[in-house]
């Protein structure tokens, strides 16, 4: 009896330790992605590394470090960023962003009937495809009425995708040699999530970055108009509509870089912190993707997310690789 009691001490000492080993190595690797050592792509990898292999301790906080942090980098990054400029980009977004929405949204909602998903789950993912990944669907779902099963799929096919992009599309630039302006355009337009977005442009180049920053947040203005048709499209009148502060704050950052005499040692300062906070936050949201999100996957709602991915990355690029040819 007396030897029973010990081994179970002893499995209940081991287990903590291990816990407490985990929680420190999280904290470790948290505090070496506020250092310039640590790359935005590497922060993601080692993430889903670490998430995959023994767990992501602190899932709640996870959860809302992510979310806050990413807003904050974002209007950070304002302050490195002149206004007339940034309009100028971003109005060349513009025509590019009203085609990926309509024809995304029009794609996904047909596909999803003919794959047989449920309308709540394919508009969820068109939304997520078409705008801006999970904040899309964080405002749309409560308006579509959606269950936590729908949404739980839906942002975890969005989070796998974006977790890729993240990767992929700067090795593709590369490779078909686009411009800094060109690839800021595609990865604002073909990316889902405004994170994975300004973790590929700032690992592409400073100009990229702020194409890319600008165009996908003035395309998550869409936001709006996409739930006042939600609330028509299923038929649910008087719902609240999510708006999206942080842009907000991030137009102002840019006016008063662009009006105010700031000096350039306060700017550079913030928008120093504003990086290092992002290359933070993609740390946490690798982290975020769980085996049980992975499982939570079905095969429909993946191909259904791959087929949009795939359609707007390609038809967006082959217009701005013709459009916008390198000077």
């Amino acid at each position: 009896m007396k030897r029973e009691i010990t081994e179970k001490d002893a499995h209940e000492k081991h287990v903590l330790f291990s816990n407490a080993a985990v929680k420190i190595s999280f904290l470790i690797i948290g505090i070496c992605c506020l250092t310039p050592f640590v790359s935005p792509p590497v922060a993601l990898f080692a993430g889903l590394i670490f998430s995959l292999s023994v767990g992501a301790p602190f899932e709640a906080f996870n959860k809302k470090a992510s979310k806050y942090l990413l807003q904050i980098s974002v209007v950070g990054l304002g302050f490195g960023m002149n206004l007339l400029d940034s309009v100028k980009s971003g109005s060349d977004g513009m025509l590019f962003t009203l085609f990926s929405v309509v024809s995304v949204l029009f794609i996904g909602i047909m596909l999803g009937k003919w794959l047989n998903i449920g309308k709540v789950p394919s508009y969820l993912i068109a939304s997520g495809t078409a705008i801006c990944g999970g904040s899309a669907i964080a405002a749309v779902g409560p308006i579509a009425k959606a269950n936590e099963s729908e949404m739980s799929v839906s942002l975890a096919t969005i989070f796998v995708l974006n977790a890729i992009a993240l990767f992929l599309f700067p090795v593709l630039g590369h490779w078909m040699h686009l411009s800094q302006h060109q690839f800021g355009l595609w990865a604002a337009i073909a990316i889902h999530d405004t994170s994975s977005v300004v973790g590929a442009g700032a690992t592409y180049g400073e100009e990229a970055l702020k194409v890319a920053t600008t165009v996908k947040l003035t395309r998550a203005l869409w936001i709006i108009p996409l739930s006042i048709f939600t609330s028509f499209y299923f038929k649910s009148k008087g719902d609240k509509v999510f708006i999206p502060w942080f842009i907000l704050f991030f137009i102002v950052a840019m006016i008063l870089n662009t009006y105010l005499n700031i000096p350039k040692a306060v700017t550079h300062g913030i928008v120093s912190v504003a990086r290092q906070s992002l290359t933070l936050t993609l740390f946490f949201i690798g982290a975020g993707l769980s085996r049980k999100t992975l499982k939570s996957v079905g095969v429909k709602p993946l191909v259904l997310g791959v087929t949009l991915w795939v359609f707007i990355a390609i038809v967006s690029l082959s217009f701005i690789y013709f459009l916008y040819q390198p000077k």
